[in-house]
């Protein structure tokens, strides 16, 4: 049996905003998301939250993230922010789109928090755009799935979301 298995696939156009539900489960600790922006109706970047086993999406106060940005046009750079209401990011993306690949650790030990770790590739009109991140939920409760948004509410052109659950043999 293969220790990375595909558990949902995800596809929408001209979507606010993207919920992929009931993904996260007891089976897995560990899950891959590979996400692919095939446009957007401009320049943004991608943010995530994470949403419940209720279904509701968490717009609580509770994220942490800190990115590393390496710009082809520009200085790196790093942002970081504590206490917001989601996390950042899976990509800057543009007409030209993005891709990113990450992990989710822990979404449903309702006694730790949720980890995020990410990297992602875009290309907004200034060059390539890329980044590592991680983040945090610090609320140690169970998470089902998880949400994704352009933060200046444009719509995504295409969007594809593959989330894989992720076996490690001890």
């Amino acid at each position: 049996m293969s220790n990375l298995r595909l558990i949902n696939e995800t596809t929408a156009t001209s979507s606010a905003s993207i919920s992929v539900t009931d993904v996260f489960t007891t089976d897995f600790n560990i899950y891959k998301i590979v996400t692919n922006q095939k446009g957007i109706s401009s320049e943004t970047s991608i943010e995530g939250r994470f949403i419940n086993t209720s279904g509701s999406i968490i717009t609580s106060s509770n994220y942490d993230y800190a990115r590393q940005m390496l710009k082809s046009f520009t200085s790196f750079g790093e942002d970081r922010s504590t206490n917001q209401t989601r996390f950042r990011s899976f990509g800057e993306a543009g007409t030209q789109g993005a891709s990113s690949v990450s992990y989710v650790f822990n979404p449903m030990d309702s006694s730790s928090y949720t980890f995020f770790l990410n990297q992602n590739s875009g290309s907004p009109s200034g060059g390539n755009f890329n980044m590592k991140g991680i983040a945090v939920l610090k609320l140690a409760t169970q998470v089902a799935g998880i949400n994704f948004f352009p933060d200046n509410g444009n719509a995504f052109t295409s969007f594809n979301c593959k989330i894989y659950g992720l076996r490690v043999d001890s």
